[in-house]
């Protein structure tokens, strides 16, 4: 079985050093059980990010682990270089992950456990009952928090969290599944989206710790509109499909 991973990256120079370090046990011990690629996509960073990805992990060489790097010229937002790292997988499984460290590498292995038959999507969820959060401003999960709480009243309660990158989908939904959002919005429009369509999700109690390196790429304000946007248009959908009932 193939397995790809995506990471999505944008300024993230300085945390290069650091992902190498957390993340390569994590593939070598995956390449036991699968053929892996892995799929960097530098989304127009204005440092020096996409080289530092290439002489980091270019120069590496494994029997059952391919590297691929992508590249947008400008910065296009998060669901693009979703798109992009999207549009060149291979794998029968795809694992789409933060570069900055927020979500442990290592509980990668974990969460595709829980990718059992029946389950089409697993998401990592901080705000599970079992999960927890280490360091991250209070702001922040008042708005992703908050954001979650709203999607498990329109569209599922037996889901904590919405609104995270870390998770592992099987290949027919990113190949099914179209969504449209640019920006932080792009992973909860396409579980939603999937969800609605009828793919199971399971979760995976996970903790969220905050970024050692660098800032959080996020726009509050266009971030929490694009959410308010999105949430009426499932509760326009919600009240229609009810009216035709």
């Amino acid at each position: 079985m193939k397995l790809s991973v995506i990471l999505p990256c944008f300024n993230e120079e300085e945390n290069v050093a650091k992902m190498k370090q957390e993340l390569l046990p994590v593939l070598e011990d995956l390449s036991r059980e699968y053929d892996l690629e892995v799929i960097f996509v530098d989304d127009g960073s204005r440092d020096q990010t996409f080289a530092a990805l290439q002489s980091t992990f270019g120069a590496l060489s494994y029997a059952k682990i391919q590297f691929c790097f992508l590249q947008h010229v400008v910065n296009r937002g998060l669901g693009a270089a979703l798109r992009t790292g999207f549009s060149g997988v291979h794998g029968d499984l795809v694992v789409t992950t933060d570069s900055d460290g927020t979500y442990k590498f290592s509980s990668i292995p974990q969460m595709l456990a829980r990718l059992t038959p029946g389950v089409d999507i697993v998401t990592a969820s901080p705000y599970h009952p079992q999960g927890s959060v280490v360091g991250v401003p209070q702001y922040r999960l008042v708005l992703s928090q908050g954001a979650s709480f709203l999607y498990r009243v329109l569209v599922g309660w037996n889901i904590h969290t919405y609104t995270c990158l870390f998770r592992a989908y099987r290949r027919a939904v990113i190949g099914t599944i179209p969504f449209q959002s640019d920006g932080f919005l792009a992973g909860t429009e396409l579980m939603v989206k999937a969800m609605l369509k009828g793919f199971k999700v399971a979760e995976f109690p996970a903790v969220l710790y905050s970024r050692m390196f660098g800032a959080s790429k996020a726009k509050i304000a266009r971030t929490i509109w694009a959410h308010l946007t999105f949430q009426g248009q499932i509760l326009l959908h919600r009240l229609y499909i009810a009216r035709l009932v």
